[in-house]
């Protein structure tokens, strides 16, 4: 422990939040409780609210560095390509990514998130994803606008009902592929990731002029 304390504060947190992640995954964040992360993590519990406050506090940190992730994923889709076509086909593949790499956190993203930060009471991180999210739907405007001035996506997308429409329809098929991958497989004789493709195609198929339909 005295090794420990020479330590820089963030790397006690780090390793907590680390350890409190594979539990997380293992047994779900209700069952996980600050006895277990301190178990895990080395340290005794009374070490681990010098770092935390609760459990809570953990969590939104975890969705946080998951959200970071998630933005990364989708700018480079964004960056690295210039037909809308590619740049949907890699966001769609950013998301199924950020599925698989964040499981948890992936459905934690799609549920009720804190949007009243003029109180108090709130935790940083919270405020902190939420900010994150909204540079998100920023970059998924600029793809709808772009495509739309390009002609390739319809002229009458409403911008915010679009983007949500858009978050809900993708978000759903890929948790619907990774819920019912075995079902797919026996029940349609496709592998999930043509599952995946089809539903990105009808998606496609939505926002798309009918002279540029994902094919």
């Amino acid at each position: 422990m005295g090794r420990r304390k020479k330590e820089p504060r963030s790397v006690h947190r780090e390793n907590i939040v680390s350890a409190a992640s594979t539990l997380f995954m293992e047994k779900g964040m209700a069952a996980t409780s600050m006895d277990d992360i301190a178990k895990a993590s080395g340290y005794s519990k009374a070490t681990l609210y010098v770092y935390f406050e609760n459990k809570e506090e953990i969590v939104g940190i975890l969705v946080l560095n998951s959200m970071k992730k998630l933005y990364d994923y989708i700018s480079t889709a964004l960056n690295q390509h210039d037909s809308t076509e590619a740049r949907y086909r890699f966001i769609c593949q950013g998301l199924v990514r950020y599925q698989e790499e964040f499981p948890f956190y992936f459905k934690m993203v799609l549920d009720k998130i804190n949007i009243e930060f003029e109180k108090s009471g709130y935790l940083p991180e919270e405020k902190e994803t939420y900010q994150i999210g909204e540079e998100i739907n920023a970059k998924l405007k600029d793809f709808l606008l772009s495509g739309m001035e390009k002609g390739d996506l319809r002229n009458d997308l409403e911008m915010m009902p679009a983007i949500f429409n858009f978050w809900g329809m993708l978000s759903g098929i890929i948790q619907l592929a990774a819920n019912k991958e075995e079902y797919i497989k026996k029940s349609m004789g496709i592998t999930k990731g043509q599952f995946l493709d089809y539903g990105f195609s009808l998606v496609y198929h939505a926002i798309a002029t009918k002279e540029n339909n994902y094919e």
